[in-house]
């Protein structure tokens, strides 16, 4: 979608926005109208929609001004943020005082017909509904808030044991730390984000792997950063691959020439890290005499940039080896590894941040992102063919998380026994 596109969208929720900052501002002064002192109501009741229409309309002029080749920037950033705090607010606010305004309605026309004469204590019972409204919408308004200052850097170590028939013996035990989606262009914070540094490579893992998006657009968004990643080392080195926003697709450019110098200086980067880049190819694992075989992809995925090539990066791979596959997108595990007669055991990726945003406590897993993808977050087995997708290191547009905490990955590759 174009940029224009994108604007009118907004354009559109802004106005939406704007109708639930009334409909807020009407329940806001129900709640608040008995109410002594008059600081306190005016704050409450016309001092959130005050703010609110400000921070929209700031939203829109930030977006309105920002430059195409530069992308978005931390204030973009931090305005999309704080408009959807409040949106998500007012929504749900508007959502429980409609539901409490719909009844009464039916109350009140039931009470006409069948008791004219009875006295209907609207008011009383709008204020309650109010106060109701108010309480439920505390939670994502606050919710929002600990995203944005603290849950974008609030890291998880997420530990996986996967079991194979067929796993050399030398390698049963074998550790891998996956990291995906840096975004290194949003990070906001050096100090909070070297803790998710220091907690991977306390891992210990004897492979590390990074599966895609270092950075929003540009090559020197990671410049910054260099020294602080490129500490992640392993004992079986360090391997990365390209994620969709690596190529610098979503910007606009100079010329051809810019893009692809932009690209060559990534790559150059990638070895600044310390990691060895697969592109389209694979490099063979050895132990005590017995080797996997790791294999990484350019970026594939439906809907996305597709030059990833599996069938070059195979070349060379014994039909028989034991198979990692780096892919960014599991949109490529889906359409092209599952059910490709080259048995691949297990594929790593990313890319899907699981939508920044939604619930995984006590066996309930939902996000928005898994109405668009099958496979969005955590491992996936069909007929022995593995995929892992992790969660992402960083964070894009959207400057936080909320349920879907930033994610290090440790898989343990065991060997099943008789």
């Amino acid at each position: 979608m174009r940029r224009g596109g994108f604007f009118s969208i907004f354009i559109f929720i802004a106005v939406i926005s704007f109708i639930f900052d009334w409909y807020v501002f009407s329940g806001l002064k129900t709640l608040t109208a008995d109410w002594k002192s008059q600081v306190a109501r005016g704050l409450l009741a016309y001092g959130f929609p005050l703010l609110s229409i400000t921070v929209t309309i700031v939203f829109l002029i930030s977006f309105g001004t920002m430059r195409g080749r530069s992308g978005m920037s931390h204030f973009n950033e931090w305005m999309l943020s704080l408009f959807l705090m409040f949106f998500v607010t007012k929504l749900v606010f508007a959502i429980i005082l409609g539901l409490g305004d719909l009844g009464g309605f039916f109350v009140g026309i039931y009470s006409l017909i069948a008791e004219p004469k009875a006295a209907t204590h609207f008011p009383s019972r709008r204020k309650f509904i109010s106060e109701v409204a108010l309480l439920i919408a505390a939670f994502p308004f606050f919710g929002f808030i600990y995203a944005i200052i603290r849950g974008k850097y609030d890291y998880k170590v997420h530990r996986q044991t996967i079991y194979f028939d067929d796993l050399p013996e030398a390698f049963d035990g074998f550790t891998i730390t996956q990291l995906s989606d840096i975004h290194s262009g949003s990070f906001d914070n050096e100090a909070a984000m070297q803790k998710g540094i220091d907690l991977a490579q306390a891992q210990k893992s004897d492979l590390f792997v990074f599966t895609g998006d270092l950075v929003n657009n540009h090559s020197d968004e990671i410049e910054q950063y260099i020294d602080n990643f490129s500490k992640l080392r392993s004992p079986y080195g360090q391997f990365s691959i390209l994620g969709n926003h690596d190529y610098g697709d979503y910007v606009q450019w100079e010329s051809p020439q810019a893009k692809e110098a932009n690209l060559d200086k990534l790559k150059q980067h990638h070895k600044d890290l310390g990691f060895r880049l697969l592109l389209n190819e694979n490099i063979d694992l050895e132990k005590n005499g017995q080797k996997i075989s790791l294999i990484g992809v350019e970026n594939w995925g439906k809907g996305f940039k597709q030059v990833g090539d599996l069938k070059k990066a195979l070349q060379g791979v014994d039909k028989n080896a034991f198979k990692i596959l780096l892919s960014h997108d599991p949109t490529h595990w889906e359409e092209e590894v599952r059910y490709n007669p080259i048995d691949i055991h297990l594929t790593l990726s990313g890319h899907t941040h699981g939508a920044q945003f939604g619930v995984e406590v006590a066996g309930i897993r939902w996000s928005p992102v898994q109405y668009r993808y099958l496979d969005w977050a955590g491992l996936v087995n069909q007929k022995n063919r593995n995929l892992y997708v992790n969660r992402g290191f960083g964070f894009l547009a959207f400057s936080g998380r909320l349920g879907i905490w930033p994610e290090i990955t440790v898989i343990t590759l065991k060997r099943k026994t008789a």
